[in-house]
């Protein structure tokens, strides 16, 4: 386990840049916060370490945000409305699992047993600490 801290948004990027370094295609990242904790700046440093050069923004209207990396893609989920395993087939969920892509997933304790989806998987738990600051913890379930 590794623990962060990040004293505001372009700390929590470049962390979460860092981080992506090691990452590959079919790779889960569990998302664990509060809203405004910084989870999708977090998602930003990913996406800048796969060379996605387009804006990330939050899924929370959408429930995915794609975007297309050089080497690598980002599926960004939001499964804060979604809450059971049926409700992921009908977004077509596990179809991204064969699109050579990272899933970024936010609100991932809405689905009990989500990481046995995945062969790799790491937990992100971002919490506040301040205004501007956070402690970010890190853990590789498997």
């Amino acid at each position: 386990m590794e623990k962060y801290i990040s004293n505001g948004p372009n700390d929590t990027v470049r962390i979460g840049e860092a981080f992506a370094a090691g990452l590959k295609p079919d790779d889960g990242i569990l998302y664990k916060g509060e809203m405004g904790a910084g989870k999708t700046y977090f998602t930003k440093g990913i996406a800048k370490a796969l060379g996605i050069a387009e804006e990330v923004t939050s899924p929370t209207f959408a429930l995915i945000n794609e975007y297309c990396g050089k080497k690598i893609n980002l599926f960004h989920f939001d499964l804060f409305r979604i809450d059971s395993f049926d409700d992921l087939y009908a977004i077509g969920f596990f179809d991204y699992f064969d699109r050579n892509g990272v899933l970024c997933i936010e609100w991932s304790e809405n689905i009990p047993d989500l990481s046995d989806s995945f062969n790799t998987v790491y937990q992100v738990t971002i919490s506040k600490t301040g205004e501007e600051s956070r402690e970010i913890t890190i853990e590789k379930i498997k």
